[in-house]
């Protein structure tokens, strides 16, 4: 990807940039890493430094927190356009991280080294507006996940889960078990459940929602 298209896609996709210059962000992007990231790479894990502010380009990275019997509760995802509160507030804190990062698909991301990152948010009101909306938006989301954890049932969780990836999830049982925090062999147990209710269809690698309608019941909790 050459300098021209690199800038249009930034500005494209995180508008925060939009008011710098070409020469102001050519000069950001002397300092920047492009970094291109095969799907399963671990991009950081607990106690390592964090060290530059990624700005996707292409591709997702997972966040999850790993327990210490190795079993995953996803916190977030990112996508183009969305920064790594994560990583922000360990480079605003001068801490190492805390979760673990992974590449869930081949990424493109242009990395800020921290002494940018600090540049760009102290200098550029946008990027700094940009940055700290963001964390108001995935702090709302963590609560939400933290009630849903708390206080629904797995059951309660999984058809909700599965509501929100469409008609036919691609996925895995283990996948699925990742995202809720649980381990496969409950949310296997519970995705036989449902077939038996015939609230999905399943296949290899494959769940088909068949009574959207009854799942959307079982996910929202009785008053």
């Amino acid at each position: 990807m050459d300098r021209v298209t690199l800038k249009e896609r930034l500005r494209t996709l995180y508008p925060a940039l939009e008011g710098l210059d070409d020469a102001r962000l050519d000069g950001i992007l002397d300092d920047a890493v492009v970094v291109r990231v095969k799907a399963g790479t671990v991009l950081f894990d607990d106690e390592s430094p964090c060290q530059a502010f990624p700005m996707l380009i292409e591709g997702t990275i997972r966040i999850s927190k790993v327990g210490a019997n190795g079993r995953e509760l996803q916190l977030y995802r990112v996508v183009p356009g969305e920064s790594c509160i994560l990583t922000s507030s360990c480079l605003l804190g001068h801490v190492a991280y805390n979760a673990r990062g992974v590449a869930e698909t081949d990424i493109v991301a242009v990395t800020l080294p921290q002494p940018v990152f600090s540049r760009l948010l102290g200098e550029h009101e946008p990027f700094r507006d940009y940055v700290f909306s963001l964390f108001a938006e995935r702090i709302a989301e963590l609560m939400q996940l933290v009630e849903a954890v708390a206080f629904q049932r797995l059951d309660q969780r999984l058809a909700t889960l599965l509501l929100g990836k469409g008609k036919v999830v691609r996925t895995t049982h283990q996948a699925l078990a990742d995202e809720l925090g649980s381990v496969r062999e409950i949310v296997s147990r519970l995705l036989k459940s449902f077939a038996e209710q015939g609230l999905v269809s399943l296949a290899r690698e494959q769940i088909e929602i068949v009574d959207a309608a009854g799942l959307r019941r079982l996910a929202t909790p009785a008053h």
